[in-house]
């Protein structure tokens, strides 16, 4: 199964392609693809638009995985993400690719075993689960291999994941009087 995996941004987007087999996670394609400055921010979509069709065309992957905004501190990174995770998720549609979606923490704790890890932690892990010489760089292109190795790893066959849920209580709203405990 090949994995792509997306860490989303305007000025640089990290991608990472890897091959799940059986077990067996092996890296196929890494790195980050960044746009100029003096662009506006509709050429810059379009241009990680193309960019993205160009490779799901190259490696058809099974499954996308993606960063999910968590919280930022700052809106206007946040928005930023949010404009290249809308593009990215335009992308897989138009190709027929399940997206998956986890917060950075997630991806931490898949890879690291913490979800607090620095990014020299997640780079250093991310080369040894892919058996890769040198840590990945740059810091996009290893977070987005990260999120490759949770979308591998979380996938059950014949299971039907998080396919880009915003609003999970529209979903499974709570009834009044619930209560888990």
């Amino acid at each position: 199964m090949i994995v792509l995996g997306i860490d989303p941004g305007t000025a640089a987007l990290g991608y990472g392609v890897i091959d799940r087999t059986g077990a067996h996670l092996r890296a196929i394609d890494h790195g980050a693809f960044h746009t100029p400055a003096d662009l506006t921010l509709p050429e810059r979509l379009l241009a990680i638009h193309s960019f993205l069709l160009d490779l799901i065309e190259l490696h058809a992957p099974t499954l996308l995985g993606v960063e999910r905004i968590f919280h930022s501190r700052n809106v206007q990174t946040a928005l930023a993400v949010g404009h290249a995770r809308g593009v990215v998720l335009l992308a897989a549609a138009e190709y027929g690719v399940d997206v998956r979606e986890a917060t950075p923490s997630e991806v931490k704790v898949a890879v690291t075993g913490y979800g607090a890890a620095d990014k020299a932690q997640v780079a250093s892990m991310v080369a040894t689960i892919l058996g890769l010489a040198e840590v990945p760089t740059p810091d996009d292109a290893a977070d987005a291999l990260a999120i490759a190795i949770w979308t591998a790893h979380r996938e059950r066959p014949g299971e039907r994941l998080n396919a880009g849920l915003l609003d999970r209580g529209a979903v499974a709203p709570k009834v009044p009087g619930e209560n888990a405990y």
